[in-house]
């Protein structure tokens, strides 16, 4: 695992993203010196030749980012693949069209465009296939080794079944079955507490996490510590869960662990760096929205009756209501039989009109208004109605901390998990918002800036 923009990227997928970034820019290059009739070295160097390159290749990487093929890296069916590729080459003729309208010094010769991108669809397809059958075992899988079966580590070793492009192997965890305890599986147990190192000596794991439901007397202490100074990391399961999951797991945080701890965000120079940036891309952001702004105002107006305009309190930063604003996406009488409710994915108080403007997230324009005003930053947690803070936040331990940093447009929540309409769905954006406010950066913002415009060219709608 790499650790990029705050996020723990597996290094298998690093590693074919660079492969795919040179097997892309080898093509095109190729291609300079296959059919230009001028020198490529020339074309190349001095005018301008690489940076279209450049462009062309960003494109073909882009292209197969919004297709999901840096998310799962196996390749499950190859005319897929090869759908996807095609796709995204597609796109890549129109933006060099879109260049040429703005001066074709911008754009690479025609032929270049073609025989470099037939050449990149082949070899993506053949590497794809290559990298998915060998290369992946040569990387293989980091191995964990799980000491006790307490519900945290039942929901890692799940995180890991489904998702195996981690690049990470859970082996099963060596417990002491206790009478009529739900989280014992014998099917995963590989041996009693007593046999540590034998398990250790057998299936040489690369890390032990440890996740014991009860503690005293019970952990072994003195192998544990063997193991450890014999070169074998050790962590809790908590630890394990946040750096695997991208969460902070709530059901082992205790209050001692946030009073104490340095790691802990915000930081204040952070915070204060983030309303900077946040304000300069709200000004920005909201003059070139100003055209679709426009035009979703008009839609809402002629397709509902009711304001254009939807205006809601929220809680904002140290428990600070404000106004939200939004383009309204419901009809003018949604709450009025039903009260405060979440809404949820398929709404039936969403107009028809509002549901193409939840998909592709214009709803959300006039709150770079409240950014400006600096009640809200572009990323942070979603701001929620005081009805439901008060009640999440007797329900739920840590619910009130979410709270410590300006809450955003987009954030680390919204891009990680779905609606958030029952208990237990708040629970996990919680602790999402909670790992967001740990290791807020301008880099962690970044990620969830561009991973949201992914979202919102795929049409995904908001979460």
């Amino acid at each position: 695992m790499i650790r990029l923009f705050r996020v723990l990227i597996p290094a298998s997928v690093f590693a074919l993203l660079l492969s795919e970034i040179l097997i892309t820019a080898c093509c095109f290059v190729l291609a300079c010196y296959l059919v230009l009739e001028i020198d490529p070295t020339v074309f190349l160097l001095y005018d301008g030749g690489a940076g279209r390159v450049a462009v062309a290749v960003l494109t073909v990487i882009l292209g197969l980012y919004f297709h999901d093929r840096y998310t799962v890296i196996r390749v499950r069916s190859r005319l897929a693949l090869l759908q996807d590729l095609l796709q995204v080459v597609g796109i890549g003729f129109l933006v060099q069209a879109l260049l040429g309208y703005a001066s074709r010094e911008l754009m690479l010769p025609r032929r270049v465009m073609m025989y470099g991108s037939g050449g990149a669809v082949a070899a993506l397809v053949v590497w794809r296939v290559v990298y998915s059958s060998l290369v992946l075992k040569i990387f293989g899988s980091q191995k964990i080794l799980f000491v006790g079966a307490n519900d945290v580590v039942k929901e890692i070793a799940q995180h890991l079944e489904e998702h195996p492009d981690l690049g990470i192997q859970g082996l099963g965890y060596v417990d002491d079955p206790s009478p009529g305890s739900a989280s014992f599986n014998p099917e995963r147990a590989l041996g009693p507490l007593s046999d540590l190192k034998r398990v250790v000596a057998e299936t040489k794991p690369d890390r032990i996490v440890v996740g014991m439901s009860e503690r005293r007397a019970r952990m072994p202490v003195l192998d544990l510590l063997d193991l450890r100074f014999a070169g074998i990391l050790i962590e809790e399961a908590g630890e394990a869960y946040e750096a695997i999951c991208g969460r902070v797991c709530t059901k082992e945080l205790r209050p001692a662990q946030l009073i104490f701890t340095r790691e802990l965000g915000p930081r204040p120079g952070n915070v204060l760096l983030q309303s900077a940036y946040s304000t300069l891309i709200a000004l920005i952001g909201a003059v070139l929205a100003l055209p679709l702004a426009m035009a979703a105002a008009l839609l809402v107006k002629l397709t509902s009756p009711g304001p254009v305009l939807f205006r809601q309190t929220r809680v904002g930063m140290d428990g600070a209501p404000f106004v939200l604003y939004k383009f309204r996406s419901m009809y003018a009488d949604a709450e009025a039989r039903s009260g405060a409710v979440w809404a949820t994915r398929d709404d039936p108080r969403v107009t028809p009109v509002g549901k193409w403007l939840r998909r592709l997230r214009l709803d959300e324009i006039p709150q770079l208004w409240n950014v400006l005003r600096g009640e809200m930053s572009i990323v942070g947690p979603r701001p929620e109605r005081p009805e439901f803070v008060k009640v999440l936040s007797e329900k739920i331990p840590f619910y009130r901390q979410r709270h410590a940093v300006k809450p955003g447009i987009t954030g680390w929540a919204q891009i990680n998990h779905r609606y958030a309409d029952t208990i237990e769905d708040t629970i996990t954006k919680l602790e999402f918002d909670l790992y967001y406010i740990k290791n807020i950066s301008p880099a962690l913002d970044a990620y969830i800036i561009f991973h949201t415009i992914k979202t919102m060219l795929s049409s995904r709608g908001a979460q």
